[in-house]
């Protein structure tokens, strides 16, 4: 039996194969993604050029230390693919993401890139998004109580997240609220209802953006496409 670490790396050795010379890759946030960088970074000892585009500070570090040059935050980019995990995939591959705190860049990063393939082990697969895996949504500081009271209308309850005894502060500057819903039947119209919502920034709802799947099982890796995605 493979541990979840050694399922991780199987699949981020899958997904950096979607990567070619001369890309630009969106480089996303996780547990997984130590192994993403150390299989890009034998790959550009080898030879490889890319140039990344980091979701969070420590990716960047990593990304810098394995010898990835990076484009600056600030810029335009044209990501040609990026990899990133997911906290929970769904049969239609919409996803929750936000795990780690950095879903507004990963978002800002997925819907940049030509092509979105998204790692996982096999227990990140669900029948229905929610339930077991609370729902990150980015807000405001600005009455984020008032805000949060809101969101418990739409059928969940809210809490906002915490780290070392205070709230948890992304790296724009905003606060987390994590939603627990029963079960999301219809991502595609929470994340539109959650998002229209004055005082949040996004959701961690990733709906119709995915392009692959990589998921490490424990007899091998399962590559699901969604339909009709670009090759």
């Amino acid at each position: 039996m493979k541990d979840q670490d050694a399922l991780k790396k199987m699949a981020a050795d899958a997904a950096v194969e979607y990567v070619k010379d001369g890309q630009v890759v969106g480089l996303g946030t996780g547990s997984t993604f130590k192994h993403v960088v150390a299989k890009l970074a034998e790959r550009v000892k080898a030879g490889l050029r890319i140039t990344g585009v980091p979701t969070s500070l420590e990716t960047a570090r990593l990304a810098r230390e394995a010898g990835i040059p990076l484009l600056a935050e600030d810029g335009e980019w044209a990501v040609d693919v990026a990899l990133d995990g997911a906290d929970q995939v769904d049969p239609q591959l919409n996803l929750i993401k936000g795990g780690g705190g950095a879903l507004l860049k990963e978002k800002i990063v997925a819907s940049a890139a030509a092509k979105f393939v998204v790692i996982v082990d096999e227990t990140k697969r669900v029948p229905v998004l929610g339930g077991s895996f609370p729902l990150p949504v980015e807000v405001v500081r600005f009455g984020w109580g008032t805000v949060m009271k809101k969101l418990e209308t739409f059928g969940c309850r809210a809490a906002p997240r915490m780290k070392d005894g205070g709230l948890f502060v992304t790296e724009a500057g905003h606060l987390i609220l994590d939603l627990s819903f029963p079960k999301i039947a219809d991502p595609g119209r929470l994340e539109a209802d959650l998002e229209k919502t004055p005082g949040v920034v996004c959701t961690g709802l990733f709906v119709g953006r995915t392009d692959v799947v990589i998921v490490a099982t424990q007899q091998g890796i399962v590559t699901l496409n969604r339909p009709g995605a670009r090759p």
